[in-house]
């Protein structure tokens, strides 16, 4: 087994393995030599490589998202690690843990003009939640040590003791900051970032090892809640005859069902859900916006909560936020470990619980139910919704509407689906998904980079059957993504491509100019055929339902590829249809 000969990589390396990460993603460099050699040499962790930072950075983001536990990313210094910032800040907001090793040149080579050298103390500012600079390792040599010190070596047992005794303190603060750097991606289920310096020469290995370091203990995440927060919840639960729980990006199988069918058991709740939180029972409400979005004031009024209690990560649908912000609540509850936004402007508690643990606690607790028709009321608008959700779409014209319809209708059952942001995860949200399929979707900062890498490795993690759908501006915003050895078989990409932005079309502002074609929608003529070509994907196209309908069941045959199919739907017609949808369902 080979070691870098540098003590302060063997000890980054020995430390990450100690710290149970299992997953290293790679981008080539020079500089981060001595961590390369580290992991890459040690059968402890699965490496990857990826050219591309940006791409590389969320490609780590997807495999964390479905592991669950730090990914480790390894780069060179310089510029390479400002591309990791895109990925950065999403696992800041979406509550992935990321270890960002950056190495770094000595910091008397800093600012000199020297090549691929930036400031990069603290880089990520307060987008990571852990931010240190290790210590360079010290050599045994006289001119290292300031001239004041120089006199007090007056022989060679003199200085070797004063060599080993810096060393042992700067070996204790590297191996402090690495392990506070680690637990804090543990504790927080976030970024953080190590910044790693490296003296030349950079590629000198070792058959064994030169550092020891103790075995931590793997920090765990704790609950904060008491009988007394307890009680108080449950007075206010229990006397609320208006409550509304409104679930953002959560992971799958978080609820027990027991907890679920106790919800959606009680006439006081409503349970408003996104495809993001893979939530699922018949008596909930998906699809908010087909709710919220056809009310007059009064309806407003009636839908108002007394109590609301959010679960989860961020929201999509900006209709609920609209509402709640203007209705407010009474009381608001957040409830989990992570940071509670206060999206609504009217957060009161923050609930430092697992909501699985929670619903156990409060209806363990309960004595009494309050009676209310609250849910019944709009159990009939939601019945209304579906049933004329049904006849636009059955009598609407090829376009995106139509496309996402029939897309996931078709999504295999007990797989997974990863969701570009824009348009396509706002169309999604209009449908009901089979119960057994699990979604994602970067909704941290719900930027349109990084989907792709972020589906690739999610799929790898989860081994699950995958299908990525993604508009076309954001797929060829990413397409470095197939520049990727690790991609699976069974992989496939949903390419909606409307030649531009097509929400931008949706949003109020002047259409059909060249000003609005050129800087918004962004109009272009480009296809995803030669890109296929060139990273050995599998293409179809479909630009009518009829073509639609005929290959989609042999996209998802198996293959010895993976497969990408692109819709062509027209550009000019597609808010056209969607905004007379809510007209229509009233």
């Amino acid at each position: 087994m080979k070691y870098s000969k540098i003590p302060l990589s063997q000890t980054v390396v020995a430390l990450a393995e100690a710290y149970e990460i299992g997953h290293v993603v790679i981008s080539p460099g020079s500089r981060n030599a001595p961590l390369t050699i580290g992991f890459t040499n040690n059968e402890s962790f699965k490496c990857y490589s990826i050219v591309d930072e940006r791409c590389a950075a969320f490609f780590a983001l997807g495999i964390a998202q479905q592991t669950k536990r730090p990914v480790a990313l390894v780069c060179t210094s310089g510029s390479a690690l400002l591309n990791y910032y895109p990925a950065i800040s999403e696992a800041y907001y979406s509550n992935i843990p990321l270890v960002v090793l950056s190495a770094d040149r000595p910091k008397h080579l800093v600012d000199i003009g020297d090549g691929q050298t930036i400031k990069q103390a603290n880089i990520y500012g307060e987008h990571v939640h852990y931010s240190t600079n290790l210590k360079l390792d010290l050599e045994e040599d006289i001119n290292d040590l300031e001239d004041d010190e120089v006199h007090l070596l007056k022989n060679i047992e003199n200085k070797l003791e004063r060599f080993l005794g810096l060393q042992k303190g700067i070996q204790a603060y590297n191996e402090t900051e690495i392990s506070d750097a680690l637990t804090k991606a543990y504790l927080k289920s976030g970024p953080v970032h190590i910044n790693v310096p490296f003296e030349e020469p950079l590629y000198e290995t070792v058959s064994t090892p030169t550092i020891s370091i103790k075995k931590p203990t793997i920090p765990l995440r704790k609950s904060s809640f008491d009988e007394i927060e307890l009680k108080e919840c449950l007075s206010i639960w229990q006397n609320s005859k208006r409550k509304m729980i409104v679930v953002g990006v959560l992971e799958p199988n978080s609820i027990e069902h027991q907890w679920l069918q106790q919800l959606a058991d009680d006439n006081s709740i409503l349970v408003f859900t996104e495809t993001t939180s893979n939530l699922n029972h018949p008596d909930f409400f998906p699809g908010i916006d087909k709710i919220i979005a056809p009310l007059v004031e009064d309806e407003f009024k009636k839908l108002q909560p007394e109590l609301l209690m959010t679960f989860g990560g961020l929201i999509v649908s900006k209709k609920i936020k609209a509402f709640l912000r203007q209705y407010k609540p009474k009381h608001h509850w957040h409830v989990g470990l992570e940071k509670a936004n206060d999206t609504f402007f009217s957060l009161s508690k923050h609930i430092r619980k697992e909501p699985n643990s929670f619903l156990d606690a409060l209806f363990s607790s309960m004595t009494h139910y309050s009676k209310s028709d609250y849910k019944k009321m709009w159990e009939e608008v939601r019945s209304k919704r579906r049933e004329m959700h049904a006849k636009y779409v059955k009598d609407i014209p090829f376009t995106d509407f139509k496309v996402f319809s029939t897309l996931l209708a078709n999504i295999p059952k007990q797989s997974m689906l990863q969701v570009g942001n824009s348009s396509a995860i706002r169309y999604t949200q209009l449908f009901q998904l089979h119960k057994d399929i699990e979604v994602f979707c970067n909704r941290g900062t719900s930027g349109i980079d990084g989907s792709t890498s972020t589906a690739i490795g999610a799929a790898l993690a989860s081994k699950k059957r995958t299908t990525f759908i993604t508009g076309d501006l954001s797929f060829f915003y990413d397409s470095n993504a197939l520049w990727n050895n690790y991609i699976p078989n069974s992989f496939r990409i949903i390419v909606i491509n409307n030649s531009g932005g097509g929400i931008f079309r949706i949003l109020p502002g002047h259409k059909n100019t060249s000003n609005f074609d050129t800087y918004f929608e962004t109009k272009h003529n480009l296809n995803a055929k030669s890109l296929c070509n060139m990273f050995g994907l599998e293409y179809y196209d479909a630009g009518d339902e009829s073509t639609l309908k005929e290959v989609i069941q042999d996209f998802y045959k198996g293959s010895e590829v993976p497969k990408l199919l692109e819709i062509f739907t027209p550009s000019t017609l597609n808010d056209e249809v969607l905004l007379n949808y809510f007209d229509y369902i009233k």
